[in-house]
């Protein structure tokens, strides 16, 4: 039955619209940022507001923390959506929460969902507003607001982080929407303890993908009864969150390139398949790992990168989900690998002095001659053909340009295959050294 303050239009609203958390005992989850003592929690308890940023994943609370701050401090509440609203919408808003301040001396707060959406001038749109103290802005985002926010409105704004929710946390909010009398589902449905565990690992950390999971599989029911085989059919079509091109991408990215290099199969194992249960596109990981074959492993095993290449073939022969056992072939292979990352260095300190001496000159005795004008100009004179000399090398033979000393950038590390190659140099080097000798005698 509702209660005194429950409309009929309010029970027809989703059950995760109903159930939002309206006080910090109903709300579960960011214990790092609501345990007693914690700023926010005391921000919040104190009815104290101050502009600030929530930033995490979906489902875990955003709105609600917003909607709580404005309750506690009496404060008007305006909530905009950034897919939506424009700098039009912001001017609307800041003429209504001057007339809240002139005539009725209340405060705004004014909550703007998915900031990250915004641009420069939108943004910058708000910082009068928040400076004069005509609104306290709360923007939530899910994507990281070092790269996506001003840094004048990040100046101005607190950025707390909410991380997603544990299973445990979200059986409990599941339980507490199937015994709610006023808001949820009391009495209507019954469902087993393993149910619920089910659908709370599905919403993978996300309250509110939990509660339309739950509400979906009460709509499916005939008699009261949510079964296990109701409750699979809703989470079959749940993914695990990955999101495309936003942070949880390249986190999940970065994790599996390091567990790589960290010669660690098993974990750079469980983060493809995390990568591939969320609906990463295989290709771009065999691409990223063509990357890999050659900054982490390189000539320590040039086998590497061949079987990648040859993994990301098959993969795009056989296609999904046949072709990803290539992958994570290559995937374990590349983990196992000797590693190295001295080409990797050397090009870059290579660059660094490309970039340092600019268009510096070919030496004469390397340049190319096909012409008669060419030759008589000196091109290609004097220049040794390493394989008519002993062991094919050109001892004492100068490659870099003449007004650049020569330098070293590529020191092979004691593994795999560099070993042989860092013997195979030094011995070049000692007759290099040994010619110099001979002409300075």
């Amino acid at each position: 039955m509702a209660d005194l303050f429950t409309t009929e239009s309010d029970l027809d609203s989703p059950l995760a619209d109903r159930m939002r958390p309206v006080n910090l005992s109903e709300f579960y989850g960011q214990a790092h940022l609501l345990a007693d003592g914690k700023p926010l929690q005391r921000a919040i308890e104190q009815g104290r507001a101050h502009s600030m940023v929530f930033w995490g994943p979906p489902g875990t609370g955003k709105t609600s923390l917003a909607r709580m701050i404005a309750t506690t401090t009496e404060s008007h509440f305006i909530a905009l959506s950034a897919v939506m609203a424009g700098v039009k919408d912001i001017r609307a808003s800041v003429a209504e929460a001057e007339q809240h301040r002139q005539m009725r001396n209340r405060s705004t707060v004014l909550f703007l969902d998915e900031v990250h959406r915004f641009n420069k001038s939108q943004q910058d749109a708000f910082l009068p507003f928040v400076e004069n103290g005509t609104l306290t802005f709360i923007g939530a985002t899910t994507e990281n607001p070092s790269f996506e926010l001003n840094n004048a409105l990040l100046s101005r704004a607190r950025v707390y982080v909410l991380k997603m929710l544990e299973a445990d946390e979200l059986v409990d909010i599941l339980r507490r929407a199937l015994a709610d009398t006023s808001r949820g589902l009391a009495g209507r449905y019954s469902i087993s303890d393993d149910s619920i565990a089910l659908m709370a690992n599905a919403a993978d950390g996300d309250a509110r993908r939990a509660l339309n999971l739950l509400e979906l599989a009460a709509d499916l029911t005939d008699d009261g009864a949510i079964s296990e085989a109701i409750v699979k059919e809703v989470a079959s079509g749940s993914r695990r969150r990955f999101d495309k091109q936003g942070e949880y991408f390249y986190d999940q990215i970065s994790a599996l390139h390091k567990s790589i290099r960290g010669t660690d199969p098993d974990a750079a194992l469980y983060w493809l398949m995390r990568m591939l249960d969320g609906g990463c596109d295989p290709q771009y990981i065999a691409r990223r790992l063509i990357r890999v074959a050659s900054e982490d492993i390189g000539n320590a095993d040039p086998r590497a990168l061949q079987l990648t290449l040859n993994a990301w073939e098959a993969h795009e022969r056989l296609g999904s989900p046949e072709g990803e056992l290539a992958i994570a072939h290559a995937v374990v292979y590349l983990a196992c690998a000797a590693k190295s990352n001295a080409v990797y260095v050397a090009s870059k300190a290579a660059m660094q002095d490309a970039q340092k001496y600019g268009s510096l000159e070919v030496p004469l005795h390397l340049r190319n001659a096909p012409t008669k004008l060419m030759k008589e100009l000196g091109h290609g004179e004097h220049y040794r053909y390493a394989h008519d000399e002993d062991a094919a090398f050109a001892a004492g033979e100068k490659y870099f340009p003449d007004d650049m000393s020569p330098a070293t950038y590529y020191h092979p590390v004691p593994r795999g295959l560099e070993i042989r190659i860092r013997e195979k140099l030094d011995e070049i080097a000692q007759l290099d050294q040994q010619q110099q000798k001979k002409k300075q005698t």
